[in-house]
Order: structure tokens, then C-alpha cells, then sequence
């Protein structure tokens, strides 16, 4: 790692609105990130504890995955209720602590918002179990009477996304929707209450000095619920990836036109406040589609997932992030790049399994199969995590990616909390391999998690990911990240980049403004770096020459 000395940064200021259109924020899964009460379980006093950690990391903003009570039916994604915190992760009180410290640090903080849907433990579907069919309580969620002769087939064909029909029978014989886990029965957004509790919410948390949301499921909330209910004829059709292949807006329940009557509602409430409220939509659609919601007017920006699921090929690359940047200008928002969250594989594993690799598989058999070059998965991340950070827009940074934490594939099933393991009939395991508790310290019970073990098992070679093994040792992954966020904010200029001409093949080169520039070499031969002073690489030089799997920020 090379990097030119300077060690003063310009102040972000906090009262920019448009702070989040270049921001670095740092994902954290409450549950993995810190346990201050012992109990194996991370929780808002733990993560209070560690937010120095972020703060001298150099991001912007935290964004807290759910910490609101819940069974953990979904890791926390199935609420049972949306302003309060889990008990076992804290009070609301320990939520305002953790927001007043990081704001005295300077960082931001975002919220996860699940709006499509509850858990089954919420109080209104406790109240729609116990109602009549037909009844107000009912509309609330989305209840059915089933087909056949008895009303004993599923209203529908659709699946859910953790596998099986989407429908749950009650003992009254009706059945209501769940594109989830039964856990987690989908609300109707067509019925007001709902409407209005969702707008409660946003401005429970805001008024707390909650800056921002992170909405789940973005392009599910509304659904066509029009009898008769419509089949999808194919069980792939359930799934967000098929968008593709019906005309726009016309899925049953992913991505429908009306959506955005939602969020140009919720829009009204962020912008009421000083300053208004940032949004990010998850919504899995295709990058036009994906746009409306990152409209001025609707959420501000979304989630590029192209650029998550575009592997390690230059050509690939360049097409997603100059459609990406394309689709973003157009909609008014800036551009978000992702590598890693609590969903996907981590990517220091992810590129440098072969293309086309059934992960779900590879999972099952404990990584083994193919087995993966460690050393070279952690190089391909340091250089894909420099390109990310160079280019316009918005990086979301996964807990301990900064640590080049690789995926935990060989949990043993005894062990796995993730729904998709028994949804499945254990032909997936499911996401629990990027959810391992972080390693803080080289000893311990968890490797400084908490004062005991940890929900999740830790492999031994966590040790040397610890912080406090790369804190302040040269060359480490987190020194690189200190170094190239510190870097970032003093370079940043614009929203835009230009491709350089006649670049190699295999090498991505582009200018962000006439002062610096950014070069990746995904070839597997060393290139020549154009002229200008080297600012950072995330892997040293091999004779001034740019390596295989490496990137470099330049002057100019």
C-alpha cells in the first residue's frame, strides 16, 4: 500500500441536506457487530461502545439493520413492533444514547423501515387472528379464501421467497400472504390505517434525530389485489430477478405503478424536517425501474445490485457503472455502490469464486467445493473496495469488510438461525455465514464481541482479522480503509467520471476531475500506470508497474 502523507481532511458539514449524495455509510447487523451485556447477542449499548471505531474508520453515516423486538423468525426483519427496540438488544433509551454519541462523533444515523410486511406476533395481525373473515381487523393484512372444493388449495401460485406457496392457512380455513416466512404476513397497503401508522413511524424516528431510512422490500408494498386473484403460471415469476420478462409494472406484487404514491407521501414528512430526512430504497428491479424510486420527490436514491452481482470483469463492470451513473443522473439522485450486506456472500469470498458458481451449493458443501485462494479473495476485495470508494455516489460499507473478513461457509447446520435453512428442506443454508459476530481482539471467549461466546460461532482464524491485530500495522486492510477514506474527502469533486481512451483490456481507468484519477487492473498480467503522482494502491507496485487484481488512485 502506498500513500502520499497528509493528514488533514475538510469538515463534511452536518447541516449539508445533501450530505448522503457522496457519503460513505457503514452497515451494522445489531446482533453481530457488539455485545455489551454478555449474552452472546450484539446490542445497542455495545454498538454506543465501538462507534469510535466508525468514527476514526472515516465514514459518514451508520445505518442499524433491525433492532426492534422480534422472534428472529427473519434476523430481525419479521417487527412485531416499530418504535421500540428488542429487549434483548436494549430500551429506547439506549437507542437515543447511541444516537446523541454518534452525532457527537459526526456521523450520521440511518434506520432499516420494514413496510411490506409484519411479524406475526404484531398486535394488529394478533387482532386479525381473532376476527371474523371480512372483518376490518383482516384488511389489514391480506386474507383470502383459499380454492378447491373446500378452500383447501392456496389462493394462488405464488412462492415465497424462502421457497414454498406464499399463502398460510388459519383455522378458520382463510389464508393470508406471505412472500416471506409465514412469521411474516404481508400488510395491505391498499387499507389507510396502514398508510397512517407507516407515517407515525417515519416521524416517531426522525423526531428522535434518526437522519435517515433504509425501506426494505421497497417494490413490494402494493400489490394487485383484484378478484380474481391473478396466477403467475411459472413458480420463477415469484421472484424479483424474473422482472425482466413482464412488461413493466405488471407483476402482481413486485414493483407496481402505484407504488410511488407511497413514497411521494412519505417524501412530504422527511422534507418537513431541518434537514430533511435521506431514504434508500431496496427494491430488486431492473436500473430503469430502479431510478423512479431515487426520484427527487419519492425515496432520493436506491440500491444498485447490478453492481453486487457484476463479478470481477472489467468489460461487465464498466457497463453496469456507466448505466448505473446514467439511470442515476436521470432520476436527480447520485449513484449507491455495494460490494457486501447481510444478504450475499462477503465479497473478499464472492469474487474470486468462478463465475457461475452455485453459491447455494458451494455453501453446502462447506466452501470446500471449489475450495477458495483466501490470500488472492482478499487481494481482489482490496482493489474492488478502491474502486468502489473512487467512484461518484454513495459506497455502503458491510460490517467487517474492512477487516477483509471472508464468508464463514462451513458453519455447521446444528448451529444455522437463518429461516431459509428449514424453508428450504436444508437445500439452502441460507445467509449466516456473513452474519458471524465481528472479532474486536485477538483472544477472548468471542474475540472481544462480548464478555462470552457469541450467537454464531467464530473460526479461529478470526483472530487475525481482529482490529486489534490491524490497528496501526501497515499494509492492513483496515489501515487501507482508514487511509482511502480520509483520502476520499479531501478528492471529492463533482458527481461525474470520464473513461480514459485506448485503456488495456482487462483495466478499468477513469478521471474523476482534473486533479486525480482511478485505475483497476482485473488482468492477470502487470500494466503500465499513467503518468501522475500515486496517491494510494491497495497492493504495493511490482517494479512501478500496476499488478493483477490491483487499484491505484493517481494524481493528476
Amino acid at each position: 500500500m502506498t500513500v502520499r502523507s497528509n493528514d488533514s481532511a475538510p469538515d463534511l458539514s452536518s447541516k449539508d441536506p445533501n450530505w448522503w449524495r457522496q457519503a460513505v455509510i457503514y452497515q451494522i447487523y445489531p446482533r453481530s457487530f457488539a455485545d455489551a451485556d454478555g449474552d452472546g447477542l450484539g446490542d445497542l449499548r455495545g454498538i454506543t461502545q465501538r462507534l469510535t471505531h466508525l468514527a476514526t474508520l472515516g465514514v459518514d453515516a451508520l445505518w442499524l439493520s433491525p433492532f426492534y423486538p422480534s422472534e428472529l423468525a427473519d434476523g430481525g426483519y419479521d417487527v412485531d413492533d416499530y418504535r421500540d427496540v428488542d429487549p434483548r438488544l436494549g430500551t429506547l433509551d439506549d437507542f437515543d444514547a447511541l444516537a446523541r454519541e454518534a452525532h457527537r462523533l459526526g456521523l450520521k444515523v440511518i434506520v432499516d423501515l420494514v413496510p411490506n410486511h409484519s411479524s406475526h406476533r404484531h398486535a394488529w395481525f394478533a387482532e386479525a387472528l381473532a376476527a371474523a373473515p371480512g372483518s376490518p381487523a383482516r384488511d389489514r393484512y391480506v386474507f383470502r379464501d383459499g380454492r378447491g372444493e373446500h378452500g383447501e388449495l392456496p389462493p394462488t401460485d405464488w412462492q415465497s421467497v424462502f421457497g414454498g406457496s406464499a399463502w398460510q392457512r388459519v383455522p378458520d380455513g382463510q389464508w393470508y400472504l406471505h412472500l416471506f416466512t409465514p412469521e411474516q404476513p404481508d400488510l395491505n397497503w391498499a387499507n389507510e390505517q396502514v398508510r397512517a401508522d407507516f407515517r407515525t413511524t417515519l416521524r416517531f424516528w426522525s423526531d428522535r434525530g434518526v437522519d435517515g431510512f433504509r425501506v426494505d422490500v421497497a417494490h413490494a408494498l402494493v400489490k394487485d389485489l383484484a378478484e380474481p386473484l391473478r396466477d403467475l403460471g411459472d413458480p420463477e415469476l415469484s421472484s424479483s430477478e424474473a422482472l425482466d420478462r413482464l412488461a413493466a409494472g405488471s407483476h402482481p406484487f413486485y414493483d407496481r405503478d402505484d407504488v410511488h404514491e407511497v413514497y411521494r407521501d412519505w417524501r412530504k414528512i422527511l422534507d418537513a424536517y431541518t434537514p430533511p430526512r435521506m431514504a434508500v430504497a431496496e427494491a430488486w428491479v431492473p436500473g430503469v425501474r430502479r431510478a423512479l424510486y431515487a426520484r427527487p420527490d419519492e425515496l432520493g436514491q436506491a440500491f444498485n445490485f447490478e453492481y453486487l452481482q457484476g463479478g470481477w470483469d472489467a468489460a461487465r463492470l464498466r457497463e453496469i457503472i456507466t448505466g448505473s451513473l446514467a439511470d442515476a443522473h436521470a432520476a436527480g439522485a447520485s449513484a449507491t455502490w455495494v460490494l457486501s450486506n447481510h444478504d450475499v456472500v462477503r465479497h473478499a469470498t464472492r469474487l474470486v469464486l468462478p463465475p457461475g458458481t452455485d453459491t447455494d451449493a458451494w455453501l453446502l458443501a462447506g466452501g470446500h467445493a471449489p475450495a477458495v485462494d483466501a490470500e488472492a479473495g482478499l487481494r481482489r476485495a482490496r482493489a474492488a473496495t478502491l474502486l468502489m470508494l473512487a467512484l461518484p455516489g454513495s459506497a455502503y460499507l458491510y460490517q467487517g469488510e474492512e477487516l477483509g473478513l471472508p464468508e464463514v461457509a462451513d458453519l455447521p447446520t446444528e448451529v444455522l438461525q437463518d429461516p431459509i435453512w428449514e424453508q428450504t428442506g436444508h437445500v439452502r443454508k441460507g445467509r449466516d455465514g456473513c452474519r458471524v459476530p465481528l472479532p474486536w481482539t485477538t483472544e477472548g471467549p468471542s474475540y472481544g464481541f462480548g464478555d462470552s461466546g457469541a450467537w454464531l460461532p467464530q473460526p479461529p482464524g478470526f483472530a487475525a482479522y481482529a482490529v486489534e491485530a490491524q490497528d496501526g500495522a501497515e499494509g492492513s486492510t483496515l489501515e487501507l480503509y482508514r487511509t482511502a477514506l480520509r483520502l476520499r474527502r479531501k478528492l471529492l469533486a463533482g458527481e461525474e467520471l470520464h473513461w480514459a481512451a485506448d485503456t488495456p483490456a482487462g483495466v478499468l481507468r477513469f478521471d474523476r476531475s482534473d486533479t486525480w484519477r482511478c485505475v483497476t487492473n482485473l488482468s492477470a498480467e502487470p500494466v503500465d500506470l499513467p503518468a501522475g503522482e500515486v496517491l494510494l494502491t491497495s497492493a504495493p507496485l511490482a517494479d512501478g508497474r500496476l499488478g493483477p487484481d490491483t487499484t491505484a488512485w493517481l494524481g493528476r
